[in-house]
């Protein structure tokens, strides 16, 4: 004895499923098993078995029955008999799954080509993409011609409605398939889906409504711009055939370096290199900025590897207003690799002061001097 499948199994839906989630998991597994899209073995009998499980549980007093009693309950369902024979009830939902639900919609409007996006690299510096500017760029694009003015049609004519599809812009196709009558449809090559043709084309133009030319702009940089980042400037591209809209312009940003800040994100970096007497015995020294040199504080017994922040020096945030990032001063200690006679003896004098001599019997590993040694050598 054959097992005949749960309706719910087939469509893969819970039994507590919701109408739109039985109709969403019909039009998916129509479309997989349909017999004039799949080719495989047994699809026919596969893409039966879903439409036959759809028509149960698409109707209520029907699937009640069948949670109740089963298939005994439904009268005939899965007895045998064509799914396609009678009212297919799922005929609309099928139509949906393949035409997007334009069964019935009539006529579509005709298709209005947009115009093609382009893009422009832009090239800022370091200062420029810290505090934002506005630039000036010059592209060549495609634009509406003066003499139809993007009409395509020579002066003193027009646009007259296209004879193939009959202004549709679409031509239909109706074909048999085992469910009925099925219509495919697709652009008018005539018109290219415009509903509208050219009899006498612009002479400048030749009929496209468009022609190349020149174009100047002035793009707004927000602060705190960055490498790689885009701007889109909303119908700035070229404009579309015969009055179409125009795409976009996306202004691609390229920064250059700064030879001595780097940056991550919002922050910024600095490496602050001190002598050993600076470090000790502190300093004023000036670093870079975003906007130029400032001033900074290092305390006497600074050590190797101390940071210095300077709060809100770094980048600003794009899109938080009034915010922005630090400025990292990482701070190293220079030891020389040269020293003088005087520079010696006053090291040495500092390591004996200092109780460092230099067979290092404070203790230590060596002293103060040994490691000065060491390094220089």
């Amino acid at each position: 004895m054959v097992t005949q499948r749960d309706f719910y199994d087939i469509l893969g839906v819970p039994r507590g499923a919701s109408d739109a989630d039985i109709k969403k998991a019909f039009r998916k597994l129509a479309q997989q098993w349909h017999p004039d899209i799949n080719t495989e073995a047994g699809a026919d009998e596969r893409f039966k078995e879903v439409n036959e499980a759809y028509q149960v549980l698409s109707d209520p007093q029907r699937r009640q029955a069948y949670d109740l009693f089963g298939r005994a309950g439904v009268g005939g369902a899965g007895a045998g008999e064509g799914s396609f024979s009678g009212n297919f009830q799922g005929f609309g939902d099928l139509f949906d799954a393949f035409f997007g639900g334009a069964a019935g919609a009539g006529a579509r409007r005709p298709r209005v080509q947009t115009g093609a996006d382009l893009r422009y690299d832009l090239r800022l510096t370091f200062g420029e993409s810290i505090t934002g500017a506005e630039k000036e760029i010059e592209f060549t694009a495609m634009g509406r011609c003066d003499t139809c003015a993007g009409s395509g049609a020579e002066p003193g004519t027009s646009q007259t409605t296209c004879p193939q599809c009959s202004g549709s812009g679409e031509i239909r196709q109706v074909r048999s398939t085992m469910l009925g009558q099925m219509v495919n449809v697709s652009a008018c090559p005539r018109c290219r889906g415009l509903g509208k043709v050219v009899d006498s084309p612009c002479h400048t133009c030749g009929g496209d409504g468009r022609t190349e030319r020149k174009r100047t702009l002035t793009v707004t940089i927000p602060a705190g711009i960055d490498e790689g980042h885009q701007l889109r400037l909303t119908g700035e591209g070229e404009v579309g055939p015969r009055g179409g809209p125009s795409g976009n312009l996306y202004v691609v940003m390229h920064v250059e370096p700064h030879s001595r800040l780097k940056r991550q994100d919002t922050e910024l970096f600095y490496e602050l290199d001190l002598s050993m007497t600076q470090a000790a015995l502190g300093a004023t020294i000036r670093v870079p900025t975003a906007e130029g040199e400032e001033e900074i504080e290092v305390k006497p017994g600074t050590q190797p590897g101390t940071e210095v922040r300077l709060r809100g020096r770094g980048v600003p945030h794009l899109r938080r207003t009034g915010a922005r990032g630090d400025l990292h001063v990482l701070i190293d200690v220079h030891v020389p690799t040269r020293l003088s006679k005087r520079q010696r003896e006053l090291l040495e004098e500092l390591a004996a002061e200092a109780g460092e001599g230099r067979d290092g019997r404070d203790g230590r590993q060596g002293g103060l001097f040994d490691r000065v040694k060491d390094a220089i050598s």
